[in-house]
Order: structure tokens, then C-alpha cells, then sequence
């Protein structure tokens, strides 16, 4: 089940990025978490690990892919429940 839930928070990235601007420019959201959030994408920026060498074209992206959505899972998690609830990103 939670394999099914991270393929569906990947085809749905597109409806992250108001949520990502909303979540930084938001006043709810404290500076430690924003730092935490920024401090995630800086660490895989600077040391991108690559279980699959991107040359094997679309497995090498896989790995890419699932290190991005648990950022990303990560930082839903630190959002207000109003950013939750506007984005419909609360958790079943």
C-alpha cells in the first residue's frame, strides 16, 4: 500500500510546486522547518546517491524519482494542516 501511495504522489508532482511556494512563503510554517525542508534538497543537490547509474536511461531515473518523492513526503509532513487541507494532501 505504501508503494501504490508514493506512485500516485508521483504523478500528481505537478500539484507541488503551489504547494512548495505556499509552504516557504507561508508565515504558519516556522524557520527551522523551512531550513529543514531547503537542507533536504541542498543534501541530494551536493550528494545525489545513485543506487542505479542514470546511463541505464529509465532505471537509472527510478532511483532519482523515489529520493525526490520522500523529500517531498518529508516536507508534507512538516506543512500546517491548512496547507494540507488547501493542497487535499492529508493523509487516509
Amino acid at each position: 500500500m505504501k508503494y501504490l501511495k508514493r506512485l500516485k504522489f508521483i504523478f500528481t508532482f505537478w500539484r507541488f510546486i503551489p504547494f512548495l511556494k505556499d509552504f516557504f512563503l507561508s508565515t504558519e510554517v516556522t524557520k527551522t522547518r523551512k531550513l529543514v525542508g531547503v537542507g533536504f534538497f541542498l543534501f541530494y543537490v551536493f550528494f545525489p546517491f545513485d543506487l542505479i547509474p542514470d546511463f541505464l536511461a529509465f532505471f537509472g531515473i527510478v532511483d532519482d524519482v523515489v529520493i525526490a518523492t520522500f523529500l517531498l513526503e518529508r516536507i508534507v509532513k512538516f506543512a500546517p494542516l491548512s496547507l494540507k487541507e488547501k493542497y487535499n494532501l492529508l493523509e487516509k
